[in-house]
């Protein structure tokens, strides 16, 4: 099992790792659509949900890089919303962000995110033999 870092994503902001990598996978921790910020300031989050879908899938993205992936190997997604109001803009990004590349998925509305985001995501994907 490897735990992976990149300076190029959000940092945890709590006891886990920005992903995993373990049996030929790359587990993505949920990304929330936090802008980056300089070095022992704390990221904020991206204005309107759009932003912060984008903000989210390129943390992931960057993360997935770092693990020797990328996002057309991604093969799971869970996305976190507070409101299923805000499924159609989020699917928008989504959609933009992953092209032809279809990965299964689920939208779950949930009541809140941690510091007031308006969405989460987390990803598994194939990672290249080691």
């Amino acid at each position: 099992m490897d735990l992976i870092h990149t300076p190029n994503a959000i940092p945890p902001a709590g006891h886990y790792s920005q992903a995993v990598r373990a049996n030929g996978f790359v587990f993505v921790s949920g990304q929330l659509g936090l802008l980056p910020a300089l070095p022992g300031e704390r990221p904020q989050l991206a204005q309107g949900v759009a932003a912060q879908t984008e903000a989210a899938l390129r943390s992931m993205a960057a993360i997935l890089e770092a693990a020797g992936s990328s996002m057309s190997s991604v093969v799971n997604v869970t996305v976190y919303i507070p409101d299923v109001g805000m499924w159609n803009e989020v699917n928008s990004v989504y959609e933009r962000s992953f092209g032809d590349h279809r990965p299964a998925r689920a939208i779950v509305p949930t009541r809140e995110l941690h510091y007031g985001a308006l969405v989460e995501i987390s990803a598994i994907a194939v990672a290249p033999p080691a």
